[in-house]
């Protein structure tokens, strides 16, 4: 498999070219030790093409750089290993090879895509929470980007509904982007999901990374579903490349005044799903809301007496320390150590110091 990596590494190779050169030669390592000459017999390779892999030749490292993913445990996945993800199979450019930490998706279990802004709006970040959690609950896989804002949010719902995740990035796998999301990172993999990339270990977030990224998110699901997007963003592109796949886009309604609900406004203009609740989604899926609800049930956390009086105070636009003491009539003290009580268990979120909306 050493020569597999080493083939797979020469990253200013297309895919399409690693494609046709891996089916001419058979394998990796009748690629590593071909000459020149026969290169240049292949109609499909140019001058840089041929001075590309003659230099991989030459840099060699095989063993080394194959021990490094081994010690790393960062597992390769070529495109033509049974393992490979067949979802990712059928769409018109899959990659030449993915790295993974942990576990790629279950190809029995439905996967639903929900990307969405950055800079995403308490609004947003709320349903991104819970349609995660939701789907989640009913065995659902939540496939994403990590990113800050509606990605990240959307993975940690679904690690609330005690379910997988799974998040492609833009950069190697040994790098957690952004860095904050250290502790999702980490989350995502002891919790038995996966970090997947098309890009050697090493490689940086670059910014031309991402709309390539994108195209294996959506192709690794059943559907992609949009929570906040600008009118011009990365996860219309998502939602371009989605309908090239043939998945189907639902977006999620949003104020006309927003900007960051142009794009699934002008989404669902255009005729994609709307996006009301986890339970269109769950029949759209063909899975039973009913099904299961008992074992969802005895998942789903109690809160105590004083959190929920906190709790019930909060909605989706932020209250501060001095409103909800008033409120609950509780020492301010006392709300305090219920609000940090309430952010560690992912019921609401801190937006601005000491202010606090209700997430699910």
């Amino acid at each position: 498999m050493k020569y597999e990596y080493w083939f797979a590494e020469i990253t200013s190779l297309s895919d399409r070219k690693k494609y046709m050169l891996r089916k001419q030669m058979g394998s990796g390592e009748r690629i590593f030790y071909i000459e020149e000459t026969k290169l240049k017999e292949m109609g499909f390779l140019n001058e840089k093409d041929i001075h590309t892999i003659m230099q991989a030749q030459k840099a060699g490292k095989l063993d080394e750089k194959a021990a490094k993913i081994v010690e790393m445990a960062i597992h390769f996945v070529p495109h033509f290993a049974q393992e490979f993800p067949g979802r990712l199979r059928n769409i018109p450019d899959p990659p030449y090879a993915l790295y993974v930490k942990g576990k790629l998706p279950h190809e029995e279990k439905k996967a639903v895509a929900i990307v969405g802004a950055r800079r995403s709006t308490p609004y947003g970040e709320k349903y991104a929470l819970e349609f995660g959690e939701k789907l989640a609950e009913y065995g659902i896989s939540v496939i994403s980007g990590m990113a800050r804002g509606i990605d990240g949010t959307a993975q940690r719902g679904a690690l609330m509904g005690k379910g997988k995740t799974y998040a492609v990035l833009g950069c190697g796998v040994d790098i957690c982007y952004p860095r904050e999301h250290i502790g999702l990172y980490a989350d995502i993999l002891e919790n038995g999901g996966g970090i997947l990339s098309e890009f050697p270990p090493g490689t940086p977030p670059a910014p031309q990374n991402f709309p390539r990224r994108n195209r294996i998110i959506s192709g690794l699901s059943d559907l992609v579903l949009v929570m906040e997007a600008r009118s011009k963003s990365g996860s219309l592109i998502t939602a371009d490349l989605a309908l090239e796949q043939g998945r189907d886009v639902y977006a999620l309604p949003g104020p006309v005044n927003s900007s960051l609900s142009q794009g699934c406004n002008e989404l669902i203009r255009q005729g994609a799903g709307i996006l009301l609740s986890p339970e269109m989604v769950l029949e759209v899926l063909n899975i039973d809301c009913l099904e299961g609800s008992e074992k969802i049930t005895k998942n789903k956390k109690v809160l105590e007496s004083g959190e929920n009086m906190v709790y019930s105070r909060l909605g989706l636009y932020p209250k501060n320390l001095s409103q909800l003491t008033e409120e609950t009539m509780l020492p301010a003290n006392e709300v305090l150590e219920r609000l940090v009580s309430l952010e560690l268990k992912g019921y609401i979120r801190e937006v601005s110091k000491n202010y606090y909306i209700k997430m699910k």
